[in-house]
């Protein structure tokens, strides 16, 4: 028994196991999210979005749902080696997708803020979710359903109207197992009150001998006139897999900042969709992906503009090597009413290696006339003058790539806020990439 048929049979597992939850109003969507994955199926490539991702890898395995398989140990100290250091944060922290109150520590939080699990929340607050959960991101397809349908824990972060919450949140999603391929299907919402403002740092790690398959949605709601700063930080295992839906609704004046920085795993998919469901609105897509050997990552992002004065900026940059494959498609629509519309989208691509491949199609789709859009893509090797000249000036060859390199991924790093959080992410290019590294001052 594999697919559709394994997860359906799992499901009366995973009821057993939640005892009195399963009461709750989250447990009517979940047995609504089973009857979409009995009627819907996991993508193939002949579906125009997943065209370049071949999702078979993934189907062939049974993975056994966190909250069904066996419970790592893991210690505080183990967990220190996974976190980003040199910067104030509350930490949370969740195994295979379920949170672990023992190994966080969220300090003290402005009156009203809420920054949990969703297990918890469910029972202690379950009037806050249910106005939010599963209103803001619609089932596109089986992975969708499927992460409904054994929706139990993930992020929850409510801010209220006029709060901000100074200090970044670090949420480390950290998945291992030695016994089971386990299946971890974080749950995320976050939602931003009127004039507040909220920063997170996701931090997906894995470990452990067996594989793994992260299942995710996130949906995020800015109100009027809030900042929501989302930096997504995936750097997992080799053979693991990784799927996440990030969907956001925002409103009048709010603004969105979405940093996606991905090293891969064996195949890694994010799907990235904002609706500027008002006017004065600015989306901020930031992207950088790094890949080697046979990996392969594939970056969907949709925005919607759907109301006039708004403006989106995206900009993704790729670094392929070895026998590695890149995917993007970034689509933007302008609708009829969005006038004054101002959107702009750049993907960029250096090959390492002749194996290297890039899939990449920008899309836009105008229906007002007084807009300025634009969009493009380029794909490459390293500058061979540019190398030259650095090289002229005695510096050895491999030191010459990794400056370019390091210029290159500069427009997406120097847009992270926390400082500490920057030189950590250049840290981690170079020793992904199995080059020199390049520190800055």
């Amino acid at each position: 028994m594999t697919g559709k048929e394994f997860y359906i049979d799992n499901f009366k597992i995973f009821q057993e196991k939640l005892n009195g939850e399963s009461k709750s109003f989250l447990n009517e969507i979940r047995k609504d999210a089973l009857k979409s994955l009995s009627e819907l199926e996991f993508p193939t490539n002949k579906v125009e979005d997943w065209k370049y991702t071949n999702v078979t890898p993934i189907l062939k395995q049974n993975f056994v749902p966190a909250v069904n398989a066996s419970v790592p140990k893991i210690t505080e100290k183990e967990i220190q080696s996974y976190l980003f250091q040199d910067f104030d944060c509350h930490l949370l922290v969740f195994i295979n997708g379920l949170y672990s109150e023992e190994l966080s520590i969220v300090g003290q939080l402005p009156k009203g803020a809420v920054a949990g699990s969703l297990r918890n929340l469910t029972k202690e607050n379950p009037e806050l979710l249910s106005k939010y959960l599963n209103k803001i991101s619609i089932t596109d397809n089986a992975f969708n359903a499927l992460n409904t349908a054994y929706a139990l824990d993930g992020l929850v972060v409510v801010v209220p109207d006029g709060i901000i919450i100074e200090k970044p949140i670090q949420v480390l999603y950290l998945n291992t197992n030695d016994k089971e391929n386990v299946l971890s299907l974080p749950r995320n919402l976050v939602v931003a009150g009127k004039n507040s403002q909220v920063s997170i740092v996701a931090n997906y790690r894995g470990a452990g001998e067996k594989i793994y398959f992260s299942n995710i949605i996130t949906e995020v709601f800015a109100d009027e006139n809030s900042i929501v700063d989302l930096c997504k930080i995936q750097n997992e295992t080799d053979d693991s897999f990784h799927i996440e839906k990030v969907q956001a609704i925002q409103k009048k004046n709010s603004v969105f900042n979405h940093y996606n920085i991905t090293f891969g795993g064996s195949i890694t998919r994010n799907d990235i969709n904002s609706r500027l469901d008002g006017e004065n609105i600015e989306t901020h897509y930031y992207g950088l992906y790094m890949v080697n050997g046979k990996q392969h990552v594939d970056n969907h992002t949709f925005v919607d503009h759907a109301k006039p004065n708004c403006m989106s900026n995206e900009v993704y940059k790729g670094i392929l090597d070895d026998s590695s494959r890149g995917v993007f498609n970034g689509k933007i629509i302008v609708r009829r009413d969005a006038q004054k519309t101002n959107a702009y989208q750049q993907n960029e691509t250096i090959l390492l290696s002749n194996k290297a491949t890039i899939d990449t199609k920008p899309q836009l789709e105008i229906f007002a006339d007084d807009v300025k859009c634009s969009h493009g893509a380029t794909v490459g090797h390293l500058d061979e003058t540019s190398e030259f000249y650095i090289r002229s000036r005695g510096v050895p060859q491999e030191l010459a790539k990794s400056m370019l390199i390091r210029a290159f991924a500069n427009d997406v790093i120097e847009t992270v806020k926390i400082d500490p959080l920057k030189e950590q992410i250049n840290h981690m290019i170079f020793e992904h990439l199995h080059r020199v590294e390049i520190k800055t001052e």
